[in-house]
């Protein structure tokens, strides 16, 4: 019991930083789902079952753009499947008499940062140790956006207009540092800028939404730069 519970206390304390993150990424979001039409009791619930800001972007830009349900499927799982990759790296690390039940909650609970702070855990993961990381961060994941939506209806649009940005510039910090890092991931983001304008100007796909463009070409050039540029096993990733 002692041993859960200290796990549980330096969960809680990793999960601190996560969790401040969180609230300001997620206010963002409540500003794109306020302009998707939803309540602050509808989007936090949406944020406490999707701890993804891609997924939950994608997942109000379909509900803004009145898609179908299948195609918000669709592209939540599409943007969302590297958490599968991550449940089953973390799953390495529990001891192999930890029930389904310990590993379907923490999975349940998985995000970059929570997969990042457990992965990096000397020896086996104690599951209360996730449990207390997401204690506090999936709260003020979803408090973040019900309060930005509440903050979406009160402020002036000028201002939501100009937090909203806020968003955009969140996906441009992801997606610069690994391209400076890696010319391949540079080469491939231009290359999706590209397409994405080129696909939009092509009277042919003009019956398909932009998320599900979007979702597609994901899929496609993701898949394509895979198989013509595999990582080796042996080649450390930073």
């Amino acid at each position: 019991m002692n041993k859960n519970k200290n796990a549980f206390i330096n969960g809680i304390r990793d999960g601190v930083p996560i969790a401040l993150g969180y609230f300001s990424v997620a206010f963002s979001l409540g500003i794109v789902a306020k302009k998707a039409g939803l309540n602050p009791f509808q989007g936090f619930l949406s944020s406490m079952l999707n701890h993804a800001s891609a997924g939950e972007y994608a997942e109000f830009t379909v509900i803004i753009a009145n898609a179908p349900y299948f195609e918000m499927a669709f592209i939540i799982f599409i943007t969302n499947i590297r958490y599968l990759l991550m449940s089953c790296s973390l799953s390495q690390k529990f001891d192999s008499d930890t029930s389904y039940i310990h590993r379907l909650l923490v999975g349940f609970g998985i995000t970059d940062e929570i997969f990042g702070i457990s992965i990096g855990r000397a020896g086996s993961l104690n599951p209360y140790y996730n449990y207390g990381a997401m204690a506090l961060a999936l709260p003020s994941w979803s408090f973040g956006t019900a309060i930005g939506i509440v903050a979406g209806n009160i402020l002036p649009a000028s201002i939501v207009s100009a937090l909203s940005v806020a968003l955009y510039g969140m996906f441009i910090a992801i997606i610069i540092p690994a391209a400076k890092t890696d010319k391949i991931v540079g080469i491939v983001v231009i290359l999706s800028f590209l397409a994405s304008f080129i696909v939009s100007r092509i009277p042919l796909f003009s019956h398909i939404s932009d998320s599900m463009k979007i979702s597609l070409l994901t899929v496609l050039i993701a898949g394509i730069a895979a198989f013509l540029f595999p990582i080796k096993e042996n080649e450390e990733v930073s």
